[in-house]
């Protein structure tokens, strides 16, 4: 559970501070006393407790990690019980706001809300168990129950109304991506799926032909079409019978290629197993015909400048990647670019000359990034690339890569003048955690360090970076 900086107070949040303060005022000195000593001495207990619980169901264990809750879970839930036990009057407000970031986190990550619910559920059971043990069963310990009761239920109201909330903007914007589709120009894209499904099909004749060994020819699936297809096509067509019919196929003609066209096949049965496989390809290709009929020329998410992504899908495609990297294995890097000097840029020669140096840039990521790979204009001179199914070496190539190319490449102003342009690149690798927020820290804060260090340079992310100063979460609007 981690406390960021708090959202603005609303009409729902003054209610609940409301109904929190009078239940603590009715409560009493003696009993709030009881609570406190609980706090002292089982908040650590109780926050295990409450884990061991989480961790019972499936749904937790895949969105968190025994050595996540260790290290950052447990000791925060024995802040928040210890926040909970000790609530006055006073704090309320902050309390409050706190469990409202809460549910935003819980929603980004996808925990249930049932299991928070199961947890607290179970950690009042275990309070009321110790408070009897401790206070017996007088008057106070009944008053210490009702207000332990009062504040975990508000707190869990609180958590759950920005759940809420959360999930619906969420629902709202993968609506609107899927509408988007992430595809500018229907009719070239198309054209260019098909023919990179033609390339891997006639790559794959002509190594039979040559009387070749498969055992490392590239799947389709890992192919530029079928990277493409898995985390663009799927998530801007949407779910529907068509994409999971070419997913099906994509794994059958890959399980041929692993298990029968092999060289030492029977020559009948390779051939009729290679029909067998151009008969699918051409099933894919028809089915993704149909799903490029159904898509429109859609500007809205588009960045008006630079024809980019704006930040609005940012949330979409990073927990998508975070969905497909927890089954697939792989992993994912965001890049975070930010110009260099570029005030110096609109000062000494005009917003025109920006405007210009940011459609150069855009132009150059756009070109030197895989089909299958996104990139955002994140904000000012700022632009995000996620760059999918790579390792850290990769990563770090490409960005390598894109940063030597900014500066090899100048921007031609209107008078033929050329302005020279780079960027400090900061690189995060998705390292597990269900909380894209995470991997965009870490990027910002790679980012922060190429600023300091000089300019025009990558820096690979990690924890061990300090936060970049002014951090502030991703918009989900």
């Amino acid at each position: 559970m981690n406390i960021a900086p708090a959202p603005p107070p609303d009409t729902d949040s003054s209610a609940l501070a409301d109904a929190w303060k009078q239940c603590l005022d009715a409560a009493g000195v003696e009993a709030s006393q009881i609570l406190a000593g609980l706090a002292d001495a089982h908040a650590a207990e109780l926050a295990a407790h409450f884990y061991k619980v989480m961790m019972n169901d499936a749904r937790a264990s895949r969105s968190m990690s025994h050595d996540q809750v260790r290290v950052r879970l447990q000791p925060a839930m024995q802040r928040w019980v210890r926040d909970l036990l000790r609530a006055t009057s006073d704090n309320v407000e902050q309390l409050i706001a706190n469990q409202r970031v809460i549910g935003d986190v819980h929603a980004r990550v996808g925990i249930p809300v049932d299991l928070v619910t199961r947890g607290t559920r179970v950690l009042k059971q275990r309070l009321f168990q110790l408070i009897g043990e401790q206070a017996g069963h007088g008057e106070a310990a009944h008053t210490a129950i009702a207000s332990l009761t009062a504040s975990f239920d508000i707190a869990l109201e609180g958590m759950t109304l920005a759940y809420s909330n959360a999930r619906e903007r969420s629902s709202r914007t993968d609506a609107a991506y899927r509408l988007f589709s992430l595809v500018q120009n229907v009719s070239t894209e198309r054209e260019r799926q098909r023919a990179l499904l033609l390339d891997w099909e006639n790559t794959l004749l002509y190594a039979l032909a040559a009387q070749g060994d498969l055992g490392s020819f590239q799947t389709l699936a890992r192919s530029e079409f079928g990277l493409w297809f898995n985390h663009k096509g799927i998530p801007s067509f949407g779910e529907s019978s068509e994409t999971r019919q070419i997913s099906g196929l994509i794994q059958d003609v890959d399980q041929l290629l692993q298990h029968t066209l092999q060289q030492d096949s029977d020559p009948a049965a390779r051939t009729a197993q290679l029909q067998e496989v151009r008969s699918k390809v051409s099933q894919i290709r028809t089915l993704l015909g149909m799903l490029f009929e159904r898509i429109g020329e859609l500007d809205a998410g588009c960045d008006a400048l630079t024809n980019l992504l704006n930040r609005r899908f940012l949330p979409t495609v990073l927990r998508r990647e975070i969905e497909l990297a927890e089954k697939s294995g792989d992993s994912f890097a965001v890049l975070l670019l930010d110009l260099d000097h570029f005030k110096a840029i609109n000062d000494e020669h005009g917003h025109e000359a920006g405007d210009r140096s940011l459609q150069h840039v855009a132009g150059i990521l756009s070109q030197f990034t895989r089909g299958s790979d996104y990139v955002f204009r994140y904000g000012g001179e700022e632009f995000v690339v996620v760059l999918v199914a790579v390792e850290e070496r990769q990563a770090m190539v490409i960005a390598d890569g894109l940063c030597r190319r900014l500066v090899d490449t100048p921007v031609t102003l209107a008078d033929g003048q050329l302005l020279p342009i780079s960027a400090s690149i900061g690189v995060a690798l998705y390292d597990g955690h269900p909380d894209y927020e995470r991997v965009m820290a870490r990027a910002d804060a790679a980012m922060y360090q190429a600023k300091k260090q000089g300019r025009n340079r990558v820096v690979l992310g990690s924890d061990a970076l300090p936060a970049a100063p002014g951090r502030t979460a991703l918009r989900r609007d």
